[in-house]
């Protein structure tokens, strides 16, 4: 259970393993795998047969309990995920089909050559080699398949989600679900609380209203009266949980720590400054003395303790925000300690003389109250109306939350990066505006809305009281503070924001909570920020990131992690791709021109390793910049792969076609070598293919470090020394390849190069980082020819509550398929019945025949589903009025299989 309000002594028996969540947790670790198979036997059993059940089950109806499955996973594939998988399909088809093809053709190539145009007989003793012939045009064919098919991708996303969520956690983030850091370096919108989020939650005293006096700091205890005096102090040491104190400081010269409900520590403080002390009060009214507490909650926004006075006699201490309990007082104490009438004219006075003023220079105020009641008759505690009532105000108080030094530099970073920061809180509107200002939430002169709750519930509900999406989008875009909001309010306001189609993309919103009463509006967010210090533990379960440090300016780093992740993921495109066109494309066209690719298995396999895992690895632990900050996010259906990126891969891959192709062709002159090409089957390895394989190799590399910027910016050098796993990677692997190609021999059909070999082909691989700026220099918005790729499509984002991924995704489609058929069958059914009907009434005699027929129609369609009441009513109708029906017939009115 989850404690939601009340205090009270807990004995802790067992933690860990030993509680009982802890062995129910044991015992689902150990049976969850086998559960899941028995369940989903058993739903393919029951699926089978409840279709045939209930063929027209809705597609909403019948599936609530599927969806409650559903909807226990993490809410859906992530968006990138999404792109990521389909961009991967579509290319492994494509390489799929080019292997096919390349086989295809080496395989006519060489029969035609071969045993049509040489005219040699297939002669027995030739079938051994024939066969080699064909299984090294298979492994050529399988090769490029494996090189085509990108299986880095998932990779990438993995490495680069995972590493983000490492280093997320030294910057204060702890990610409870992967995908969510992905989705905040999206996010649009942020909905923040203030307390404790941009406020620093250390309250304090700062003004006070007693004895018919405003003092702006603390007063003089000589001031005020003695009788005002013990009142005070017992009001705030009685009606507090016993459990906040003020501690002394850990350190010398730091400030009192703060032990409890932030708002009781601030008033304790303020009995302290006093001079006073409230450890006495509490010794001599110990909590087992305390008669009835009303604890504090967002309905009642006040909180109240009955103690049983020596005479027997009871007195109620009450506190709480100011407009609330004001409107309960109706005496006031005056400057001797004597309650004098307090009328609604004075209290509307005092709200303007004292609450708004207070109010506006951003403090929260709160009132503290008592009444007496009789001995007798004892009152009716249960009636909280009649109790809460007829109070006499002691004092009202301004209560300071400074704003966190460090959020309004975070929240200017916000703004930069285009996301609209929102305040919500349950605070008076006047100190709610003060602090958005003091944040940099609104500046003032801005178009921008400041509502309270009720207004709020107002503007966006129809005379019935129903909410209307169009009326919130009236609001939303310039909402700026929502104060005295309910809990509902701020899970409206998101749910409002997030369903809205007024702008062209579909707002991505973060929110941030911590009370218990913010779980559902984290749940609902697109990422939910909860506190780790301040949080309940039902925030906490609903969120997906955990701030552990309660502060606003973490949220900045999440949002630079998210789209970091989403970069090096572009990176490792733009990377990989390039290799993909040449490689399958040089393999491709070498075996179609000469007989054999320049690039072998083996060297393919290597490439392959280079380029997937190594590189995802490289690119995907880029650590992010602050420039990430100065874009504005990308929105959920950007291509993966922009226009700029499109024109590196393509620039690039000209630049090592070219290259390739011409040491290919004319490499052996160039270097005066043995040619590679046309080698008999099972010739020693030439230089010739060894320098292509090295060159291949080489201008991959530097390509790499071209890779490392996407948004067609110079220097690709910036920043490459706070990145070690990529310059231990790249070494690493120019090193491998030193190796490979001196020492591979046979089995990587390497010969050992010269030296100056090699400088041509590292000289080569530099030309891709010359070439890089060539291309960096046109401009991508001349290119209007070439596409982006990989973006999800409007279908593909309707958000997952309504299209429950996971266990949903054939059962829709299957669903909707069957759904068809059985109205199809039901339509025709119910034609041919009608078209019986009436040749029935028409020719009496050949009604039996007509029976027999449409039994038989009926048992076919049976298969498909049993169909359903309105067609059989209708022939009942038609044969229940047995006027015109031959005797035969008028006895059964409802043969069996007759719908």
């Amino acid at each position: 259970t989850h404690v939601m309000e009340g205090s009270g002594r807990m004995l802790v028996t067992a933690v860990g393993v030993n509680s009982q969540t802890g062995i129910i947790f044991t015992l689902l670790g150990a049976g969850g795998e086998e559960e899941e198979k028995k369940d989903k036997k058993a739903k393919q059993q029951d699926g089978a047969a409840a279709m045939e059940m209930q063929p027209l089950k809705s597609a909403e109806g019948g599936d609530a309990d599927d969806k409650k499955k559903a909807n226990m996973h993490k809410k859906e594939k992530s968006v990138l995920q999404g792109k990521l998988t389909k961009l991967a399909v579509q290319i492994g088809k494509a390489g799929l089909v080019m292997s096919a093809i390349t086989v295809i053709i080496l395989v006519l190539y060489f029969t035609v050559d071969t045993f049509v145009v040489n005219k040699k007989p297939w002669l027995p003793e030739c079938t051994p080699v024939y066969v080699q012939y064909f299984v090294k045009f298979f492994i050529i064919g399988v090769t490029v398949l494996v090189v085509a098919v990108p299986e880095g991708l998932p990779l990438a996303v993995t490495i680069s989600l995972a590493y983000s969520v490492k280093k997320m956690m030294k910057d204060n983030n702890l990610v409870r679900h992967l995908d969510a850091c992905e989705t905040m370096g999206n996010a649009t919108a942020i909905c923040s609380d203030k307390t404790g989020t941009l406020t620093t939650n250390r309250m304090t005293v700062v003004q006070a209203y007693i004895s018919d006096v405003h003092y702006k700091e603390i007063p003089d205890p000589s001031s005020i009266n003695a009788k005002t005096m013990e009142l005070l102090v017992n009001a705030i040491a009685i009606n507090s949980a016993y459990t906040t104190k003020i501690l002394p400081p850990e350190k010398e010269g730091a400030l009192p720590r703060q032990v409890g409900n932030k708002t009781e520590c601030g008033l304790l403080g303020f009995v302290l400054d006093l001079k006073q002390d409230y450890e006495p009060v509490r010794t001599q009214v110990p909590e087992e003395k305390l008669y009835k507490v009303y604890t504090f909650n967002s309905v009642r926004k006040s909180m109240s303790t009955v103690i049983k006075l020596p005479d027997e006699s009871f007195r109620m201490y009450s506190k709480g925000a100011s407009e609330i309990v004001l409107k309960k007082c109706c005496k006031i104490l005056n400057g001797a300690g004597e309650p004098r009438v307090f009328r609604p004219r004075d209290r509307d006075e005092m709200v303007k003389k004292v609450i708004e003023p207070m109010a506006c220079d951003g403090l929260r105020t709160i009132c503290v109250a008592y009444r007496d009641f009789p001995s007798s008759p004892e009152p009716d505690w249960d009636n909280e109306n009649d109790i809460l009532n007829d109070l006499t105000c002691i004092c009202v108080v301004g209560i300071e939350d400074p704003v966190r030094p460090e959020v309004p530099e975070a929240i200017r970073k916000c703004q930069r990066a285009g996301i609209t920061v929102r305040m919500v809180t349950g605070d008076n509107i006047n100190t709610a505006r003060a602090i958005a200002i003091k944040c940099g939430i609104i500046h003032p002169g801005e178009d921008f809305l400041c509502l309270e709750g009720k207004e709020f519930n107002r503007r966006i509900r129809n005379e019935k009281g129903e909410i209307e999406q169009e009326r919130i989008d009236k609001i939303w875009p310039k909402l700026r503070v929502l104060a005295r909001s309910s809990p509902t309010d701020k899970h409206t306001l998101v749910k409002g924001i997030i369903d809205s189609t007024h702008t062209e993309q579909r707002q991505v919103v973060a929110v941030t909570g911590d009370g218990t009463n913010d779980g559902p509006a984290l749940k609902k967010a697109d990422v939910g920020f909860a506190m780790g210090i301040a949080g309940t533990d039902v925030a906490k379960e609903a969120s997906d990131i955990i701030l552990t440090d309660d502060n606003f300016s973490s949220i900045v780093k999440a949002v630079m992690w998210g789209r970091n992740v989403y970069d090096s993921i572009s990176k490792f495109l733009q990377f990989q791709l390039t290799v993909n066109v040449v490689a399958v494309i040089v393999a491709f066209t070498g075996a179609c021109i000469t007989q054999d690719s320049p690039l072998k298995a083996v060297q393919m396999l290597w490439v392959n390793l280079i380029m997937d895992t190594f590189a995802s690895l490289a690119l995907a632990t880029e650590p992010p910049t602050e420039t990430l900050l100065l874009r504005k996010p990308y929105g959920r259906n950007k291509p993966l792969i922009s226009r700029t990126m499109m024109k590196n891969i393509l620039g690039h891959a000209v630049y090592q076609l070219t290259l390739i192709f011409t040491l290919l062709f004319v490499g052996e002159k160039m270097f005066q070598i043995d040619s590679g090409r046309n080698a008999p089957l099972h010739s020693p390895p030439s230089e010739h293919y060894t320098i292509i394989f090295n060159t291949f190799v080489m201008m991959q590399l530097f390509n790499e470090i071209n890779a490392r910027k996407i948004h067609g910016e110079r220097n690709v050098f910036d920043g490459i020394f706070r990145n070690p796993i990529f310059c231990t990677i790249v070494l690493g692997t120019f090193a491998i390849q030193i190796v490979i190609v001196q020492f591979g021999g046979k089995p990587f059909s390497c010969s050992p190069l010269q030296l100056d070999q090699w400088m041509w082909c590292i000289f080569i691989g530099l030309g891709e980082l010359v070439w890089g700026q060539v291309i960096a220099t046109i401009p991508t918005s001349r290119l209007k020819f070439l596409k982006e790729a990989g973006r999800l499509t409007q279908k593909e984002e309707i958000p997952e509550e309504e299209l429950n991924e996971d266990v949903e995704e054939i059962d829709h489609a299957e669903r909707e398929l069957r759904r068809g058929q059985i109205l199809w069958f039901r339509g025709l059914n119910r034609i041919q019945t009608q078209i019986e009907v009436v040749n029935t009434f028409k020719s009496g005699a050949s009604f039996q025949g007509a029976l027999r027929r449409q039994s038989s129609v009926t048992s076919q369609s049976q298969d498909v589903a049993n169909l359903s009441s309105p067609s059989r009513v209708s022939l009942s109708n038609a044969l229940s009025s047995p006027t015109s029906l031959p005797p035969a017939a008028a006895g059964h009115p409802r043969r069996e299989g007759v719908p």
